[in-house]
């Protein structure tokens, strides 16, 4: 059996009850500005203002509140004690309320509580995070200029076009009440001859709607009265032209109907945007076999092939377009999807620009190029790297995954409609750097791009992948696959790629089965910084060790390589554990990771063979990429040696048992992350039959007594058998149990119990949360799932009696909560300050300052009433299995003769229904000491 991990009434009652919503999700909203200005830390054992712990043992939670709505944006908004990532917080419809389970979370563990999205604070008003600090003695220059490329895809064609759009009638999505429109804009070739290949666009979470007045926004939808929608799909208007001037059909979808809704999604709306995308293609379907029913823009096109399909997101849309692809080659469960129709496409490759893969489950049998920004400033973690490190060993291997480092590009300039000065609607940019500007990212350093600039290198590294993973034309893909040239179509920009999959051949990759000597085999996602690949003094972050739903993760490695000396003594050797063969390979390609701005690390790279004969490949060398504390710079760079010297030296490359790497710099630090025999060429790409694995959610309510067993739902489907890796949330240890298993259709080999013990007192809803990822011959749709077991107890009525309204200075106020009956959680009563109707009141130098500064982040001074304070709330809170708790108002004595002064608060509690209801007012009175 699994243990609870109890959420915010069950994420319909307590966010309910904090945001006056009714009710919430599994949300991923992001940020801009910061919400309200507060203490950072703990105050006398208080926590700052906007922050409640909330139940006891396994019902606690953290709950953050913001005076504004957090801005609508892709990243995943976090809860951090300092440094220390505490997890992703479920948010409300509103936009203003976080809630994070925390069960076995102490409070003085949780001091200097930050909210943070895209490395940007939320709960402090303009704190930027760590500063541009740099490494003494280092620069933060671009990268040397690489050779250009023999073909540049970022030239424009020959073909004229057309732009028009289309609009259908609206879609329903499970899981999202509204409907979703179908709306679209074409660019087109009109005189390339014959079907021209289909490349499809779908934008990212962004606000959905804004009125022309200032910079009102709204993550609304449908958009209300006297507002408009976003038009976000027209954000790639620029990269569509290029394509269609190719000959190319381009298409780019409006989503603005699941950004306004994706809230209520537990995968963020990862399977709604693959029904989207599915259902346009579904439509374009019927247009080739019936062209005269095509809207008017299709029909001026020249017809589409949908045997050759792109597709590209941004953002989330990338999440979206990677599920679309899955989909299409292995169907998700009928009751998740809004497309059932037959699959009348084929998906050839996709690009993913700045993407989010919060399921961390790649399609590992269609090609990809993943565009990391180097100054995101949204999904700042870059965990779409993901993209490209989560296939290794899932599959055939045969499909190219590459990622494409952008040095100085943000997030949401790719889209002209979310950039300052190209938006018909409010837009900014998304890397903020506060009060200081960073060295590689604020605006006219000499590493960051223009909004143009950045345009015009996505344009071109989109239709690399267009002509590499459609048009099979291999010329393209050295720039994709970490072959160093460039395209001088995307110039200034530096680019940087390296890929895994292809004509590589598997043999160094760090596993729980390698030895390494004379370095460490270190743990990618580890709380523990004794076994983590990172350490705090490493300077950076890196999107290779991007967090997932659990803060230790098996199964993940790399080889972390420290020295102080140069030479054979420093060598770092590396041994799987048995013989692996690069025959046939051209070269050892190396996925090699260094500080950000380090420069000249050498590294000597030598082989053994079983026989014990040694070869020395040859010397690489690497610099970092430009980086500060405020981005995410430590990314494995590929480096390749030819296998020549192992040939001429008689190494056996059928039976390599050794990979080495001798430092030959005096001292410096590095990650190996994988390494490959490589060979040129892009191989066909074959899917592999595989079983899909879809975790569910089953809903049940708690009853009044007795025991009663459940079971995770859980879907397997598909052809085949394959291994995946189940997480089980442990609430005990803030963590998760993992176990791999073998999943084959139609076995019920993945069996996770779950008890649940009626009883008659209100409590929270509970969440025994289950998460899966793909390991080997296996895809999973939905990662994230469990059972959930509603509340079905009313809450306690609530009375508030006086217990020492009438009080000399120096003394408190003191008013008593009661509950009618025991809860299993505690139950909070909020007090507002009312202004007084009649003589003198009570001000902020007659109370506590600490008080007054953990009630509302205010100072004494100016003196002035209570009632004035903005934001002034404070709060009794009756612990679980009792039913009485006191709420005070400290005084202080001041020296001065003043009349009697009131003050009048009123209660606020919420119903069993999270509504607000307010109480009666009482009236405290002080005065003078005798």
């Amino acid at each position: 059996m699994i243990r609870v991990r109890r959420i915010g009434v069950a994420a319909t009652a307590l966010v309910a009850m904090m945001a006056g919503s009714p009710g919430v999700g599994h949300a991923e909203p992001a940020a801009a500005g910061a919400a309200r200005s507060a203490p950072s830390a703990d105050s006398g054992g208080q926590l700052p203002v906007g922050w409640q712990i909330t139940g006891e043992g396994a019902a606690r939670q953290l709950v953050w509140r913001s005076d504004d709505p957090v801005p609508v944006s892709d990243s995943g908004v976090e809860f951090y004690a300092g440094d220390r990532l505490l997890g992703r917080p479920v948010g409300s419809r509103d936009g203003r309320t976080f809630v994070l389970a925390l069960p076995d979370a102490r409070r003085e563990e949780l001091s200097d509580l930050r909210a943070r999205a895209g490395g940007r604070r939320l709960d402090v008003a303009g704190a930027a995070e760590a500063g541009p600090s740099r490494r003494p003695g280092v620069t933060t220059q671009p990268p040397t200029r690489l050779p250009a490329n023999a073909v540049d895809p970022g030239k424009p064609g020959t073909y004229r076009t057309v732009t028009g759009e289309y609009t259908l009638p609206s879609v329903r999505l499970p899981g999202l009440a509204a409907p979703v429109e179908m709306r679209a804009v074409v660019v087109a070739p009109t005189t390339a001859p014959g079907h021209r290949p289909l490349a499809l666009f779908l934008h990212g979470r962004h606000s959905t709607c804004y009125t022309g007045h200032g910079e009102d926004v709204t993550g609304d939808w449908p958009c209300p009265a006297g507002s408009k929608p976003i038009p976000s799909h027209r954000g790639y208007l620029h990269d569509q032209k290029l394509l269609a001037s190719q000959g190319y059909v381009t298409v780019s979808l409006s989503a603005n109907g699941i950004n306004g809704q994706d809230y209520a999604a537990e995968d963020g709306g990862a399977q709604a945007r693959s029904s989207l995308v599915r259902q346009h293609l579904a439509r374009w379907a019927d247009w080739a076999a019936h062209p005269a029913s095509a809207p008017r823009i299709v029909r001026s096109s020249a017809p589409a092939d949908l045997s050759r399909v792109l597709l590209v997101g941004h953002s989330r849309g990338g999440e979206g377009v990677n599920r679309a692809a899955m989909d299409s080659l292995y169907p998700p469960p009928a009751d998740q999807d809004g497309y059932r129709g037959p699959v009348r496409w084929h998906i050839r490759g996709t690009v993913l620009i700045g993407p989010t893969i919060f399921g961390q489950n790649p399609t590992p049998d269609v090609p990809s190029a993943t565009i990391l920004p180097g100054c995101d400033g949204d999904v700042s973690d870059l965990q779409g790297e993901m993209y490209v490190d989560g296939t290794r060993g899932v599959s055939r291997g045969a499909a190219l995954h590459s990622a494409v480092y952008v040095v100085g590009a943000n997030h949401n300039f790719f889209n002209t409609e979310w950039t300052p000065g190209q938006a018909q609607a409010p837009a900014e940019d998304d890397f903020w750097a506060g009060d200081q500007p960073d060295r590689v990212c604020s605006p006219g350093t000499a590493t960051r791009l223009t909004a143009r600039q950045q345009q015009a290198a996505g344009a071109t590294y989109i239709a690399a992948a267009a002509r590499l993973f459609v048009a099979s034309d291999d010329r393209v893909r050295p720039l994709l696959d970490g072959s160093n040239r460039r395209a001088p179509s995307a110039d200034p920009a530096r680019v940087l790629t390296h890929a895994v999959g292809g004509r590589r051949t598997a043999a160094f990759l760090p596993d729980d089965q390698v030895a390494v000597d004379g370095g460490r085999l270190c743990a990618e996602v580890d709380t523990d910084t004794t076994t983590a690949c990172l350490h705090p003094d490493a300077g950076g972050v890196s999107p290779h060790f991007a967090q997932w739903e659990t803060s230790k993760e098996p199964g993940r490695r790399a080889v972390a390589l420290h020295w102080t000396a140069a030479g054979s003594g420093s060598t770092v050797r590396v041994r799987p554990a048995r013989a692996v063969s690069v025959a046939g390979s051209k070269a050892l390609a190396l996925r090699v990771i260094v500080p950000p701005n380090a420069r000249d690390t050498r590294l000597d790279v030598t082989l053994a063979d079983a026989a014990g004969h040694r070869a020395t490949l040859g010397r690489v060398r690497l610099d970092g990429l430009p980086g500060t504390d405020r981005t995410a710079s430590l990314w494995g760079q590929e480096v390749r040696v030819p296998l020549t010297a192992a040939t001429r030296g008689g190494l056996d490359l059928h039976r390599v048992t050794a990979l080495e790497l001798i430092p030959r710099t005096r001292s410096g630090r590095a990650w190996l992350m994988d390494a490959w025999g490589w060979r040129a060429g892009t191989p066909t790409v074959r899917a592999a039959a595989l079983p899909r694995v879809d975790i569910g959610r089953l809903t049940v309510k708690e009853g009044n007594s007795g025991v009663r067993t459940y079971h995770v739902p859980v879907n397997v489907s598909g052809h085949g058998s394959g291994t995946v890796r189940l997480f089980v949330a442990d609430p005990a240890s803030d963590g998760a149990t993992a176990r791999e298993v073998t999943v084959r259709p139609g076995s019920h080999s993945i069996d996770v119990p779950v008890e649940v013990r009626g009883n008659t007192r209100f409590g929270y809803d509970v969440s025994h949360d289950v998460f899966v990822k793909a390991v080997r011959g296996a895809v999973v749709g939905a990662h994230r799932g469990g059972v959930t077991v509603r509340n079905d107890d009313p809450l306690p009525a609530v009375t508030v009696t006086p217990v020492a309204d009438r009080v000399a200075e120096g003394r408190r106020l003191t008013w008593r909560v009661s509950l009618s009956a025991v809860a299993d959680t505690e139950i909070l009563a909020e007090f507002g300050v009312l202004p007084v109707t009649g003589g003198a009141e009570l001000s902020t130098t007659d109370v506590d300052p600490q008080w007054l500064l953990d009630s509302s982040g205010a100072s004494p001074r100016p003196s002035r009433p209570l009632s004035s304070v903005g934001g002034l709330t404070f709060s009794a809170s009756v612990p679980a299995g009792r039913t009485n708790a006191e709420v005070t108002i400290p005084t202080v004595t001041d020296g001065l003769t003043e009349p009697e002064e009131t003050v009048r608060i009123q209660t606020t509690v919420y119903d069993d229904s999270g509504q607000p209801r307010t109480g009666p007012v009482f009236t405290g009175k002080v005065h003078d000491p005798s």
